[in-house]
């Protein structure tokens, strides 16, 4: 089983069971760019160490661009913005009812 990130190409099928965060994650991303879900998750340095151990080769040119635009596309679904809307409408929320808590007669 392969998949790309960073545009290089790992065959992760030894490390399958080892996976400390599951079969499931790694079959999700199974023969596709995963440089987004390894990045979101938050990998440590070992677990960048290890990466290098099942590196088989680099992803083509060609492919690079395609994968580049797809995972662009997918990003850009507005997600940022959403989070940073519902953090500052959470913030004003818990502000205002900190305001009514405290001022309460």
């Amino acid at each position: 089983m392969w998949m790309s990130i960073h545009n290089k190409i790992y065959d992760v099928t030894s490390f399958i069971d080892e996976h400390p965060g599951g079969v499931e994650v790694l079959l999700e991303h199974a023969g596709l760019e995963a440089t987004y879900a390894f990045e979101d998750v938050g990998h440590s340095m070992d677990a960048r160490d290890l990466l290098s151990q099942y590196y088989i080769g680099d992803l083509h040119e060609d492919e690079r661009k395609a994968k580049a635009i797809e995972t662009s596309n997918k990003e850009d679904g507005g997600s940022g913005l959403n989070g940073i809307v519902m953090s500052l409408a959470f913030a004003v929320l818990a502000g205002l009812a900190f305001y009514i808590f405290n001022n309460r007669a």
